[in-house]
């Protein structure tokens, strides 16, 4: 940018600029020197023209002046204005002083003639004026107890408690010498015991949620992760002051002043505190949140208008606050009565009262919480009739596949209830299960109680730093710089001392301990440590020390020492010993002075800690988000504690103990292993309609069920209960390849399966598709045949052939075990996908209950429930293969009676051979029997290897006979018809490929009708149908009436080789 860029020239003078660009910098110099410019005008040879070229120049500069000038001018002529102006009003004012100097020193001199009448004229109208005043304060003071009885009965508490303070201080520093206002005085001493009684009702009526202005429908959560935050504002000394974690959301540094009239120490009933004494107040503003959801900005105007008990206070900073505060209306009244405490002096002697009543309350609201429940319940339970019996669906909290777990009530088709086979050895009624009623009654009464139990610690809360807040500053008053106070909770500290023994921490232990000791009565333990509790806690508030011995622990959190009431009642017939039983029926040394909580619960015991778990659990969180900082470590011994030392310590042993009992009842029961007298005759894959899992597997799957169900309600233990399932399942599979080793003992199938070639050639049959896949239930698609599937079939027939002759020892000829095996395997692979199924629901995280309270304290399980399931699986498919080898092999033991048999027969049989005769029979009978307790695919697998052995091994007789005949043809061709009827009798086989095997065999065994040429003809057309071998061996055999040639061999050899 150029010098004279900036210059103010008008568009149609533009080029003056460019002109104006052109001359040389040396001429806008600080200090110009013209004489090199004159010096070179006058040697210049035309001087003339550069003389010119300068003027021109000078024209530009002046022109460019010109428009300068012209658009300043103005601008120039209004500063110039300006300039007289200050300076003419500048003139005048300094002649205004000079007069004013002398009107000042004139009034000087008269008034100092008449300054002592002036004095006394002044010093008589002040006195008149206090006298007026105090005449008035006499009248004013003669009526304040009829209007602070009007403002009580109106509950305008803040409004008589200012007027009762305000009074009090005229009392005693203007009045204090006035005799005749002796009554007045009395009567404001009585009217202070009065308010503070009046105050301290409603204060407490309020802390229970009983008041006027109580929030009673700020419901909690049930979420784990949503934690309601309601915004409180509390009263602080300063800003540095720990605060509960609701008010760290706070923003803001705004701080005024409060005026707070009376002692703290509660003993000086008439003690004053000086108006120069302040506290401050921590009146920081956020968004407010209502029970968790913002607040609208209708509800927040509302919010911020002044409160009806309000209306008739004098206008100070509290009740600017209060206006200004966006916090609920109940936690304005707490804060209004706190302020009325304070300014009272009462602090001291309201928190002895509220700790004194604290746990009787809580126990009475508690109470009257199961009366009510009870009385809900009975109201209920004539209008609902059947439907009640079914429980509670939208209560149970076990979700996931614990669905399936609730016992169905119908029977089988054949007769034989569920439920009843699962309750044999089930060690819960069906109450008492994860998902029962007792579980779903226990699990929401709880709820119920501790969301009553937690808006209340709101209350206490919100009460306890408010006194804390005055207290702190009351000892920051008092204490010497050098020795900072002592405000940690310590019911001992000076702190506890002048607020009554009063504070957050003492609240929450004594609200956690009535709770424990409820717990203690819905499971059936008493703890020693709640009397202890009361002891210790009484005797405080009697200004009394209690024992070290009871003090300690205590102090601190609940004791979580217990014993176990004694029960004399037996329960027959459920599987149980007499330990268990004392957990579900009251015995006599439990305390009379309980809570009523059996009104309400179908049942009660030690397994009900499943249900309390979770809602302890939440009751934990909620606590912890509303404890201030410096209570922090009060969350971590608290009721959590003592219920997972329960669990820990006394539940999860007795329930070890007795499901291992059920689990050795359910597998060593004499009809745990024993297939079902049927009456079905079809395979149904669903349990409810008869699916016929073995009685011992259908209740290990309902025991695991339970015992995942205990894991799932309690994740922090989940580990252990997993392990615990792993162990009885391993001892199932145990005890079901027993049975199964039982059924296949030197069998010569179960060796065969053994072998790693056959093992091999069956996984690459295309009937394994049928089995059940370790990843993949079916996979019938990859039922296709190709060259490979094929061979390796060929090549298992081959290796069968090898084993003749077959021995009837060595086969399983007792049905029993073969129906075993086909239920066995069934049966086998309805736990595997149970098991597969829980245990993808055991390995997702617990994502609504993920926080550290779900740390789990112990080593995950080595192995997961997947690989049992696959160990299941692998026992099952193992069955079916012994079933379809045993079934190959007892062909081949009937069919190698071919190799026996002379077909040179004189007519033509009606019947096929006896041999095949039995075969079939065989085949099926053992079909009808197996039939409804596997699948058709199953059942295809089993028979469906038949065929290609039966076909194998009748071609293959042809090398082992001598001589046949037409009629011998015929009776062969009869017996592959035969078989081939009773194999497409079978549903689940696929009759077009038995006939096609078939097929080939009645087509080898015609050729034997056909002379040389034609079958000589026959091989050119179709070399591939038969093998050379057998080909040759049509030639071998002796057959009456056909000729042979010598050269028969080197001819078909010739046509086999091109």
């Amino acid at each position: 940018m150029g010098v004279f860029d900036e210059l103010p020239l008008p568009p149609e003078k533009a080029y003056l600029r460019e002109e104006i660009s052109k001359i040389d910098e040396t001429w806008t110099a600080a200090r110009f020197d013209s004489l090199p410019h004159v010096v070179h005008i006058l040697t210049s040879k035309d001087r003339e023209a550069a003389a010119e070229f300068l003027k021109e120049q000078s024209d530009v500069i002046e022109e460019v002046v010109d428009e300068v000038v012209q658009s300043y001018h103005s601008g120039f002529n209004r500063a110039i204005q300006n300039y007289s102006q200050i300076l003419r009003l500048f003139s005048e004012s300094t002649e205004s002083i000079g007069v004013l100097k002398v009107d000042l020193a004139e009034a000087k001199k008269h008034l100092s003639a008449r300054n002592k009448q002036l004095h006394q004229l002044w010093y008589r109208s002040v006195t008149l004026r206090h006298i007026i005043s105090l005449l008035d304060q006499i009248e004013d003071i003669a009526k304040v107890p009829a209007r602070i009885e009007k403002l009580i009965a109106e509950k305008q508490y803040y409004a008589a408690v200012q007027l009762h303070v305000q009074s009090i201080m005229m009392l005693e520093r203007g009045l204090q010498t006035v005799g005749a206002l002796q009554d007045v005085r009395s009567e404001l001493t009585k009217l202070r015991g009065v308010l503070f009684y009046k105050i301290l009702e409603d204060l407490h009526a309020h802390l229970y949620n009983k008041g006027e202005y109580s929030f009673a429908g700020s419901m909690m959560l049930e979420n784990d992760d949503d934690v309601p935050t309601t915004t409180y504002v509390a009263l602080t000394a300063h800003s540095s002051q720990s605060r509960s974690r609701r008010t760290k959301s706070l923003k803001g540094d705004n701080q005024t002043s409060l005026q707070i009239d009376g002692s703290f120490d509660g003993h000086d009933e008439e003690g004053t505190l000086d108006s120069s004494e302040e506290a401050t107040l921590d009146g920081n503003m956020a968004n407010t949140k209502v029970n968790g959801s913002d607040v609208t900005k209708d509800a927040s105007g509302a919010l911020r208008q002044m409160p009806t008990w309000l209306s008739n206070s004098t206008p100070d900073e509290f009740l600017e606050i209060i206006r200004k505060s966006d916090s609920p209306l109940h936690v304005k009244y707490l804060q209004t009565m706190v302020e009325c405490l304070c300014m009272l002096g009462k602090v001291s002697a309201a928190g002895a009262v509220i700790c004194q009543r604290l746990r009787p309350t809580i126990h009475e609201t508690i109470t009257s919480k199961i009366k009510a429940h009870a009385d809900l319940l009975n109201s209920s339970r004539s209008s609902i009739g059947q439907g009640s019996r079914t429980g509670t669906s939208d209560l149970h909290f076990i979700k996931g596949q614990l669905e399936s777990y609730q016992l169905p009530k119908q029977k089988r088709k054949n007769g034989i209830s569920i439920a009843g086979t699962v309750l044999a050895v089930s060690p819960v009624s069906p109450l008492m299960a994860p998902g029962g009623k007792a579980q779903v009654a226990a699990k929401e009464l709880l709820d119920s109680i501790l969301d009553a139990v937690v808006r209340i610690f709101e209350n206490h809360v919100v009460v306890g730093e408010l006194l804390e807040a005055k207290v702190s500053l009351h000892v920051d008053m008092n204490t010497p710089k050098s020795v900072p106070g002592d405000v940690s909770w310590n019911p001992d500290s000076e702190t506890s001392q002048v607020t009554g023994g009063y504070s957050i921490g003492f609240s929450l232990t004594v609200l956690q301990s009535e709770c424990q000791q409820l717990i203690c009565e819905i499971l059936r333990a008493t703890p020693e440590a709640a009397s202890a509790d009361a002891a210790v806690q009484t005797a405080r508030l009697a200004n009394k020390t209690p024992s070290k011995e009871k003090r300690d622990g205590s102090e601190n959190g609940l004791t979580f020492a217990f014993r176990f009431t004694d029960a004399t009642i037996s329960l027959p017939n459920q599987g149980v010993d007499i330990v268990r039983q004392g957990w579900n029926r009251k015995g006599p040394n439990v305390l009379q002075e309980g809570y009523g909580s059996a009104a309400v619960l179908p049942e009660e015991g030690i397994y009900l800690a499943a249900s309390i778990y979770r809602p302890v659990l939440q009751f934990t969180d909620k606590i912890a988000s509303m404890l201030p900082t410096k209570y922090s470590q009060l969350s971590n011994d608290g009721l959590l504690a003592f219920v997972e030392n329960f669990v820990k310590d006394h539940f999860l042993p007795t329930m070890f103990v007795d499901y291992r009992k059920g689990v050795q009842q359910a597998i060593s029961s004499p009809a745990a292993f024993r297939p079902r007298a049927h009456v079905v005759t079809t395979y149904t894959p669903s349990i409810e309609k008869g699916r016929p899992v073995l009685q011992g597997l259908l209740a290990i799957d309902y025991l695991t069920k339970e015992v995942l169900g205990w894991a799932q309600a309690m994740p922090k233990f989940a580990n252990d209960l997993v392990k615990y399932v792993q162990t009885f399942l391993e001892r199932t599979y145990e005890r079901c390849r027993t049975s199964y080793m039982e059924a296949v003992l030197e069998k010569q199938s179960y060796m065969l399966i053994g072998r790693h070639d056959i093992e091999k050639l069956m996984r690459l049959d295309p009937s394994s598709a049928y089995l059940p896949n370790l990843q993949d239930p079916f996979n019938l698609e990859s039922n296709s045949y190709d060259a490979e599937t094929v061979e390796a079939e060929l090549e298992l027939s081959e290796l069968l052939l090898n084993l003749r002759p077959i021995k009837q020892e060595n086969l399983i000829h007792d049905e029993n075990k073969l129906i075993l095996l086909a239920s066995l395997s069934d049966s086998l692979e309805y736990v595997a996908d149970s098991i597969e199924r829980l245990g993808q629901t055991t390995q997702r995280p617990s994502n609504h209950t993920g926080g550290k309270h779900h740390s789990h304290s112990d080593s995950a399980p080595t192995r997961s429930l997947a690989s049992f399931s696959q160990d299941y699986r692998k026992l099952a498919i193992d069955c079916l293969k012994v079933l379809r080898i045993e079934m190959q092999l007892e062909t081949l033991f009937h069919m190698q009676e071919m190799t026996n048999t002379e077909y040179i027969d004189d007519q033509d049989a009606e019947e096929p051979d006896d041999f095949v005769i039995s075969l079939t029979a065989q085949i099926t009978r053992r079909d009808e029997e197996m039939a409804p307790f596997i699948s058709n695919a199953k059942r295809n697998y089993i028979f469906g290897g038949i065929c290609g052995v039966a076909a194998k091994v009748s071609v293959k007789a042809l090398a082992d006979m001598k001589s046949i005949n037409l009629f011998g043809v015929q009776q062969i061709c009869r017996n592959t018809i035969a078989l081939e009827q009773a194999l497409a009798a079978i549903p689940s086989i696929n009759s077009e490929i038995v006939q096609q095997r078939l097929d080939r065999v009645r087509t080898y065994y015609e050729l034997l009708n056909m002379p040389f040429e034609a079958l000589l003809a026959f091989i050119t057309e179709h070399v591939d149908l038969f093998t050379a071998a057998e080909y040759t061996n049509l030639l071998n055999v002796l057959v009456p009436g056909r000729e042979i040639p010598p050269d028969a061999h080197e001819r078909v050899s010739e046509i086999l080789s091109l």
